[in-house]
């Protein structure tokens, strides 16, 4: 199995911080009853969540756990 880069995490955490802060902003807005609080909200945490992801995701990228090893197609 091929390694990402780190072009690819990145890209990763951006698109799922987009769909979470979403998500954060309609739990805000609900909760408050306020868009100017919830906007609020889901900025900070855009940031927050994308560096924490994108840590989170290159630790991983280094841990073999849960990995299937692939076959080489021949032996000598």
């Amino acid at each position: 199995m091929a390694e990402e880069k780190h072009y690819r995490s990145l890209v990763k955490a951006v698109s799922w911080r987009i769909t979470g802060t979403l998500d954060t902003i309609l739990i805000s807005w609900l909760i408050t009853g306020q868009m100017k609080w919830a906007l609020s909200i889901g900025f900070v945490e855009l940031f927050t969540k994308i560096a924490l992801y994108y840590v989170h995701e290159r630790i991983w990228n280094r841990l073999d756990f849960g990995r299937v090893k692939a076959k080489d197609d021949f032996d000598i």
